[in-house]
């Protein structure tokens, strides 16, 4: 995920965001929400065969779930991963799954309620306005997973890690095709897709890497035409999945642009821009309010190219053991439900069982954000 909208870009949306978020809603105003949960996501990511294996181990972290990945094998008996290829041309059968649900079924979760198939855009190599069935298709076969491994739900990373699906200006057909039919088709193609993920899960959590709150900060709060900022389509793409949602179904913006984040103001704006600031975007905002809920991401080893990351010294490092308690005890208090822990450099598991460059002080840290004991 170090591509995530590239490093560049999203350091200076948040800055952007952290100078003025959009004015309205009081963010004292908070209804009674469920009980936060706290999932890791990074390149420790395990697949099923990793979690049947060390899920014990696994659930001495402090986290309520992690997001996995499914593999499968091709023709040739090669392994491959439905996250990177979901979004495509080829076509995936349950059949091509069973094993990863054949290891979720016997994996005994017990701490870890809450975990999430992960779903990219990727590969990302068709225009809006190609045919979508193997696409629709992957989304409920994805969906089915989840559901068959009693988990929470999906991870859909909206990244554009490869193909520019939601930027106008870089779509097939951009000469020829105006902002508005483009508007149009992705809202199709979200409405789709949601319907995909629940006919595969009904009642799924859908938990999104970028909401709305992506479009509306690139476009500087309005100041730029969606159809001139990057990702500008994701604001219809995703207009469509809150039209579709249905029943128990929920969406999560898991609003990656926290990722540095460090004090409660940061966190209080974030959670305005989430629940009022991007309604101006929103084509139906109280669809929206019901079915979309506020959450953050934040980046243990945040920037870690530039900043380091120090395993002898944290007091070096970006997040501190004391920031990163205080940071994470925010983002649970500000969060209508979930808040997600991202990492790099460090692992919090391994093939042996343990953490890997993970100072014990940031668990401790973890751990008393959450009220729990936390000893360094």
């Amino acid at each position: 995920m170090t591509t995530h909208i590239r490093l560049a870009l999203r350091i200076a949306l948040a800055a952007v965001l952290f100078a003025g978020a959009a004015e309205g809603g009081r963010a004292d105003d908070v209804p009674a929400t469920p009980a936060k949960k706290l999932i890791e996501f990074g390149w420790d990511e395990p697949d099923t065969a990793f979690l049947r294996g060390h899920v014990s181990a696994m659930e001495q972290t402090p986290f309520d779930g992690c997001v996995f990945h499914a593999l499968t094998q091709d023709a040739q008996g090669r392994r491959e991963n439905l996250a990177w290829l979901g979004w495509g041309r080829r076509a995936f059968t349950e059949g091509d799954l069973e094993a990863a649900v054949a290891d979720l079924k016997a994996t005994p979760f017990r701490r870890f309620t809450h975990n999430f198939l992960r779903f990219n855009t990727a590969p990302g190599d068709l225009d809006w306005f190609d045919d979508h069935a193997a696409i629709q298709n992957n989304a409920r076969v994805a969906a089915w997973v989840a559901r068959e491994g009693k988990c929470a739900g999906v991870l859909f990373d909206v990244e554009e890690y490869q193909g520019r699906l939601f930027t106008y200006a870089n779509q097939r057909d951009a000469k020829t095709k105006t902002w508005n039919e483009y508007v149009n088709q992705a809202r199709v193609r979200g409405r789709e897709v949601m319907a995909a993920f629940q006919e595969g899960f009904p009642g799924l959590t859908v938990f999104l890497t970028f909401g709305h709150s992506l479009p509306r900060t690139t476009s500087k709060e309005g100041k730029t035409p969606l159809a001139e900022s990057e990702c500008g389509l994701l604001a219809p793409f995703l207009d469509g999945m809150v039209e579709a949602a249905r029943g128990g179904a929920r969406i999560v913006d898991g609003f990656e642009l926290s990722y540095g984040y460090k004090t409660k103001e940061q966190f209080e704006k974030g959670y305005r821009l989430m629940t009022a600031g991007v309604l101006p975007i929103v084509a139906q905002p109280e669809r929206y309010r019901q079915v979309v809920s506020a959450g953050f991401g934040i980046w243990l080893d945040y920037d870690w190219r530039k900043k380091g990351w120090e395993t002898d010294d944290p007091s070096r490092n970006y997040f501190t053991p004391e920031s990163l308690e205080t940071s994470l005890r925010g983002a649970l208090q500000r969060s209508d439900e979930f808040v997600w822990i991202y990492t790099e450099t460090p692992r919090w598991w391994s093939a042996e069982g343990g953490r890997v460059k993970l100072p014990a002080a940031y668990e401790a840290a973890i751990r008393r954000s959450r009220g729990e004991p936390g000893e360094d």
